[in-house]
């Protein structure tokens, strides 16, 4: 039987929610107020500080700050790194257009090499997962004249500008107004005279009845907008004389319909181009075009461009060479290709191989002029970095050890330092070291006795960095700090309110642990204790998971309204705990993260179920007569393998925005650890829940968002269907025209956490027995 009391406050919160009241309720309502409500408010996400830029190779920076002269508004303000010296580079008047009430607001800006011209983002809007159609505009700080780019374009219509190299000119994106984000064609613009040029004209929509082509230029589609990160998809050369951008020809891709059944009197349908798995891709292709105008000139590296992916390019510093990423369709065979401009001839410089899958190589570098580059890479069992001649040729280790490089820092070239992040003996915390780049021991460089994650964002002259700290019981918080010695120089934002305000949430500390499951396997997880606990009494236990290699969840960090959510769960009587299966992204060398290639889910699952049991032999006070599960999106899956195939272990489980069967979702990211369903039927069949459904006996409820384009609404009525069909009785929560994250919408968040802490307590008796 629930606690009543806290039923009765979640009731009275809810009534309050459903008739717009003032939440002033909590699951203590002596307190006065409620927790649930706090942990979804936009202000309680943590405060970063900038946005902010290095001027000067370091020497400098700038950030913005509140205005003292006019209300609302922002100003840029550089400050001497060295000395603190601080001074208003662009104040908010001028940043007012003419005849305009107010400053522009500032969601980004960027700087011209000489500092004379501001490029400024504004009006941001969402493509898909972030917003990266605005409005952008210049300010000459010479003249002082502020002016508006694309013409007569519409609002919010521009996408990805950037500076040329001399800062005289800008490229940018433009959506057809009236089209979808398919169908985008590059510009560029001359500073100096104001004229435009149209660098590609043959961007397309795909029509309503579905005939015409999708053609996609300067931007990706959305597949490989998702799964491989790849937005902004062009690169002006060194020199600024010619500018490389992918194109994305879409128009094989089968559309998928989203339906819009709220905001207007009819259904409002979108059409995306979605690759379901074993489905046709898009053709990628890259082309190098004059910035001044003119014809394409096309690189052929493959006789199927719709059986490969480009992730990522760069160009040589001499303006001569691309250097391109191209990977087969199962992600095991990465090619390595240096393409003359002039010619179109390519070149392979190195390949990487497989049994599993590679990673997309994001910390490419120029070393020594351009004769050598950075490289990452998995070729002996850990994620290393090599330094690699321009020409081809072996590889050399810059990093040596049994440890994985989570992050390339930074890098000194002119000293011949390699700056990385790691954490040789602690998958749970992150940390900064140094190493020769001539190869030789690393140095860490973060603090003797600091724990947690540590993230840092070096100047270019290697000198300085900025440092955001944070712990899972503490909101991150970033410094000033010198480099190599990691002197602190200066305070820039520390969240101290944030962590005031959540204080009453934060008294207990989670503990970490490692649980030595069968075969010898040692996982790390965290726990959360209720009040009063006593560890001779047994306690409920909400797992959270994840578990799939897209994410840890055992990391020393602060959280998200998740995180928080958990620790109001634990206040009210129950043990929230996560443990990292093997197959997560946990610094523990590639055997560890590929050993679930082929059946993701399976072991996961198994090892989950395993480690609980294990937990529960070591620490008596884990009660397996009370044990409720939760995810989202790959934790949505877990959670339903661990009901339908452990439901004596799991009794209630709570699953959002689920892949209960992996044929249905993405191409990218489903083939990369599971080939494609034609080569890989069994795998398929064994590695999706809904195999499994006649498992179900506990109490299961199932949330989606009937407007998610990641994760198809579409799937969970398949599960819905196959349920039904078994007679299992379920409960549903759909969000109407809520997307993968469902946070839109007034009420939204809170209503789902509430939902969730309400289930967990009508299924689950919180409190020790």
């Amino acid at each position: 039987m629930a606690n009543p009391r806290f039923l009765m406050a979640m009731a009275i919160v809810l009534t309050s929610v459903a008739s717009g009241g003032e939440i002033a309720v909590s699951a203590n309502a002596a307190e006065g107020q409620s927790w649930l409500h706090a942990i979804v408010a936009e202000e309680n996400e943590p405060r970063e500080f900038g946005p902010w830029k290095w001027l000067d190779e370091g020497a400098a920076y700038t950030t913005i700050e509140d205005s003292p002269s006019i209300k609302d508004a922002k100003d840029i303000v550089r400050y001497s790194t060295a000395s603190g010296a601080r001074n208003v580079m662009i104040s908010a008047a001028q940043l007012t257009p003419a005849d305009a009430p107010k400053p522009l607001e500032i969601d980004d800006y960027e700087w011209s090499k000489d500092q004379k011209q501001l490029l400024l983002y504004t009006n941001a809007q969402k493509v898909w997962r972030r917003k990266t159609r605005g409005d952008y505009w210049v300010l000459d700080r010479q003249t002082g004249k502020l002016r508006q780019l694309g013409g007569q374009a519409q609002p919010a219509t521009l996408m990805f500008a950037s500076f040329s190299p001399d800062g005289q000119r800008i490229a940018w994106l433009r959506r057809d107004v009236g089209a979808t984000q398919m169908a985008t064609n590059l510009y560029v613009e001359d500073l100096r005279t104001g004229e435009t040029t149209q660098l590609t004209h043959d961007a397309e929509a795909r029509r309503a009845d579905g005939t015409g082509k999708t053609i996609i230029n300067g931007t990706s589609d959305w597949v490989n907008e998702e799964e491989f990160d790849l937005r902004k998809a062009y690169a002006w050369s060194p020199d600024g004389k010619h500018i490389a951008y992918w194109q994305f020809d879409a128009t094989v891709v089968k559309d998928f319909f989203l339906v819009n059944n709220t905001d207007t009197l009819y259904p409002v349908v979108t059409a995306i181009p979605y690759p379901k798995t074993g489905t046709e891709n898009s053709s990628v292709r890259v082309g190098v075009v004059s910035s001044t105008g003119g014809a394409t000139r096309w690189l052929t590296l493959s006789d199927s461009p719709a059986s490969h992916y480009i992730p990522r390019l760069a160009w040589s510093p001499d303006n001569k060479e691309l250097f391109i990423q191209q990977f087969d369709r199962a992600q095991q065979n990465l090619e390595l290709f240096a393409v003359d401009v002039a010619s179109g001839a390519a070149r392979t410089v190195l390949r990487e191989h497989s049994a599993g899958w590679i990673d997309v190589v994001d910390d490419f570098k120029w070393l020594n002029d351009g004769r050598a580059f950075l490289w990452v890479s998995e070729r002996d069992g850990w994620r290393h970095v090599y330094a690699v001649p321009r020409t081809g040729g072996p590889a050399r280790l810059v990093t040596t050890g049994a440890f994985d490089v989570t992050k390339v820092a930074g890098v000194d070239d002119k000293r011949g330092w390699l700056y990385f992040i790691a954490s040789p003996a602690d998958a749970a915390r992150r940390y900064l070291h140094r190493v020769p780049l001539g190869g030789g021991p690393a140095e860490r460089l973060t603090p003797a006795g600091a724990t947690g994650i540590h993230a840092y964002d070096l100047s270019p002259d290697g000198r300085w960095a900025v440092h955001t700290a944070s712990r899972i019981d503490t909101p991150p918080a970033s410094t000033l700090v010198s480099v190599p010695d990691h002197r602190v120089k200066r305070a820039l934002i520390d969240n101290e309110d944030l962590r005031k305000k959540f204080e009453p949430l934060l008294t207990r500390s989670a503990e970490f642990f490692k649980v030595t499951i069968p075969g010898g396997h040692v996982l790390d997880g965290w726990m959360l204790k209720p009040p009063a606990f006593d560890p001779a009494k047994k306690y409920p236990v909400l797992v959270y998971v994840y578990s799939e290699p897209a994410r840890s969840t055992v990391l020393d960090q602060w959280g998200d309204d998740r995180a928080l959510f958990h620790r109001y769960v634990a206040e009210q009587g129950y043990i929230v705990l996560s443990i990292d299966n093997r197959g997560t992204p946990a610094p523990k060398g590639s055997a560890w993260r590929q050993v679930i290639y082929g059946a993701i889910g399976v072991l996961a699952a198994d090892e989950q179920a395993a480690a609980l049991r294990s937990l529960a032999a070591d620490r008596p006070y884990v009660d397996l007569d009370r044990v409720a599960v939760w995810g989202r999106s790959g934790g949505g899956s877990m959670t339903l393998h661990l009901m339908f195939r452990y439901p004596e272990l799991y009794k209630a489980g709570m699953s959002v925005a689920a892949v209960p069967d992996q044929r249905y979702y993405d191409t990218i990211y489903q083939e990369r650890y599971m080939g494609t369903p034609d080569g890989n039927r069994d795998g398929y069949k064994r590695g999706s829940p809904i195999t499994y459904a006649e498992g179900l006996a506990g109490q299961l409820l199932i949330v989606g968002g009937t407007g998610d384009d990641n994760v198809h609404y579409q799937i969970t009525e398949i599960l819905l269907n196959r349920l039904i069909a078994l007679g299992k009785p379920f409960d549903l929560m759909t969000y109407p025209n809520r997307s993968h994250a469902i946070d839109e919408g007034e009420g939204t968040k809170f209503h789902l956490y509430s939902t969730l802490a309400r289930y967990l307590a009508s299924h689950l008796e919180p409190g020790a027995q």
